[in-house]
């Protein structure tokens, strides 16, 4: 018997995944799964029904859209790979760390990776035609491995005159590995 006005299960998981595949972009089918409860097709068919592309379409699509925005850093000059650009307010990268960006026998990322995925974020978020770094703090949280997906995610916290404070958080699997805090001047 079919209760008029009752949403089914299906109907409230697909809203529900709909809601957080808006918070959280970057979240993989087997990351969605576990999170719902249900089968990695069953989450490919909530997509499907849903018209939402696989994480890696969703991000080459936000990587597209991000590229138009970016002033005062050529994209060439970003390290990772930039998927989100709000100019003067928000911006949002991800890093997979590869073999070659590890410091050997220990097997964990050099650090300059992770600053310098920060720091040209930071840069391009501020969104100005000429950007310089007038100071940085910077802190790693914990080390970071082969394989791993770094997001970073920059805000500008504070504007005054020519000068911007940048704040960037960057994690793994919502881990914090890195924060950092970097005075941008726009002369």
């Amino acid at each position: 018997m079919i209760i008029l006005g009752r949403r089914s299960n299906k109907e409230e998981r697909q809203e529900a995944l709909r809601r957080y595949l808006r918070i959280n972009p970057f979240a993989t089918d087997e990351e969605l799964a576990e999170k719902f409860k249900v089968s990695v097709p069953t989450i490919r068919l909530d997509r499907l029904a849903l018209g939402i592309p696989e994480v890696r379409e969703r991000i080459m699509a936000m990587a597209r859209e991000a590229r138009t925005r970016v002033r005062g850093v050529t994209t060439e000059d970003i390290v990772g790979e930039l998927v989100e650009l709000q100019p003067g307010s928000l911006g949002i990268s991800i890093l997979e760390i590869t073999p070659q960006m590890l410091v050997q026998p220990a097997g964990v990322a050099r650090g300059h990776y992770l600053f310098a995925q920060a720091h040209t974020l930071a840069l391009a978020t501020v969104g100005a035609e000429v950007v310089l770094t007038s100071s940085a703090r910077v802190r790693y949280r914990r080390s970071v491995y082969a394989g791993e997906r770094v997001v970073a995610r920059a805000m500008v916290k504070v504007k005054k005159g020519n000068a911007c404070l940048v704040s960037v958080h960057s994690r793994v699997n919502g881990e914090i590995v890195f924060k950092g805090q970097f005075i941008i001047i726009t002369p």
